[in-house]
């Protein structure tokens, strides 16, 4: 009897965990064919709504990785080791110019020679920007007065691209190489020149392309007036650190001057950096081996002896460029989101390095490239009301 009860209450727990397994097991797979129901729609929803240009990118206030990395004494310890090597690299050049020649020898020919001309440079600079400035808004500004007046709308906007097609490649395209080419500028203000004209173009597309689709969309009521974007919100963002053109970003309520100034000065410590890395690492090499005939040998020496101060100058460029230099003018305009980079140090791939490297660039290709691209070949490919108006914002 003893064992026969035994059994039986073995028979029930069994039966009972049994039960109790396939309840669980149920509820499980029923709750993931629910899930799975559910993200399928999402996905859906999202694979149809996120090519749609009206989408862009959503600015909010935040700091550069690098200062919030900055904070922390382990990282900020290497800042520290290159400021060091800035210093050694500054007491070695002095010391082998005194041994040498038995005096300091404070040369920088190297900098005089590399931004000769700036008077050029400035004036070119000048009539580009008043250009950008002026050009494409008051372009767009009579395109969009004109454009709603139903018998001329696909006459004003054929004209409206033209002129703005050819008024960027004259003062955007050829000018600038004009001037390079012409006046023969040496390497850093011809740099300057030609970066500045990249800025122009994007600058002055991305307005392009996010005042079309406003005009088109808010058609205005008699007597009232047309909304357009005011010539300074225009001209703020010209000058801060976004190339995707918003009438309104996120601002901080003060200017840190302290904070200027420190990455001015940073800018300033990467260029004398920069000299003393071409003095010292790499004129004297490439001095020694420009005596020798050319061979693989020598090719394979020159690129090594290369690549350790190509990656400092990388190196520098980065910091100088996207952190100390960005961060300084978005903190004169109180410009808020300071994202211009993400951890691209911790890349394991070359895509998700040029994804992160360059958050500037990234976001201007990403928007107006990519994702222009994929609408005009799916959406508006479609769609009857594909006019010059559209063209114009995918061409100019």
């Amino acid at each position: 009897p003893v064992e026969s009860g035994l059994l039986r209450m073995k028979a029930e727990l069994i039966r009972h965990v049994q039960s109790r397994l396939n309840e669980l097991l149920e509820r499980a797979l029923s709750d993931s064919m629910q899930a799975l129901c559910r993200d399928t729609h999402t996905d859906h929803t999202h694979t149809q709504d996120r090519h749609k240009p009206d989408q862009g990118k959503v600015f909010v206030a935040r700091c550069s990785l690098l200062d919030e990395l900055f904070e922390i004494s382990h990282i900020r310890t290497i800042y520290h080791m290159f400021i060091a090597a800035l210093l050694l690299f500054i007491i070695s050049t002095l010391a082998v110019d005194y041994i040498d020649q038995g005096r300091l020898v404070l040369d920088f020919d190297l900098f005089y020679y590399a931004f000769g001309q700036l008077g050029t440079v400035i004036w070119a600079w000048t009539l580009m920007f008043a250009y950008t400035l002026l050009g494409p808004y008051y372009i767009l500004s009579v395109w969009a007065s004109l454009n709603h007046s139903r018998g001329w709308r696909t006459c004003v906007s054929a004209l409206a691209a033209l002129t703005l097609c050819a008024a960027q490649t004259s003062m955007l395209g050829i000018f600038p190489v004009y001037i390079v080419l012409h006046y023969q500028l040496p390497p850093a203000s011809r740099f300057i020149i030609i970066l500045e004209q990249i800025r122009f173009v994007m600058k002055s597309y991305s307005f392009i392309r996010e005042t079309t689709p406003a005009v088109l969309k808010n058609t205005p009521q008699k007597g009232a007036s047309l909304p357009y974007p005011s010539l300074s919100s225009y001209l703020y963002f010209l000058f801060c650190p976004t190339l995707i053109y918003r009438e309104v970003y996120p601002r901080n309520p003060s200017i840190r001057w302290n904070y200027v100034g420190m990455n001015s000065l940073k800018i300033l410590a990467s260029l004398f950096y920069l000299y003393f890395i071409l003095v010292r690492l790499c004129i004297p090499v490439f001095r020694n081996k420009s005596n020798q005939p050319f061979s693989t040998r020598t090719f394979i020496l020159a690129l090594f002896h290369a690549s350790f101060p190509g990656m400092l100058m990388l190196m520098l460029g980065f910091y100088a460029f996207l952190h100390c230099w960005l961060n300084a003018f978005a903190e004169m305009l109180r410009f808020a989101d300071r994202m211009f980079y993400r951890d691209w140090w911790n890349s394991t791939s070359f895509a998700n390095y040029y994804r992160t490297w360059n958050i500037v660039v990234h976001d201007w290709l990403y928007y107006y490239g990519y994702r222009d691209f994929l609408w005009v070949r799916t959406d508006a490919a479609d769609s009857p009301g594909l006019t010059a108006c559209h063209v114009l914002i995918i061409l100019t």
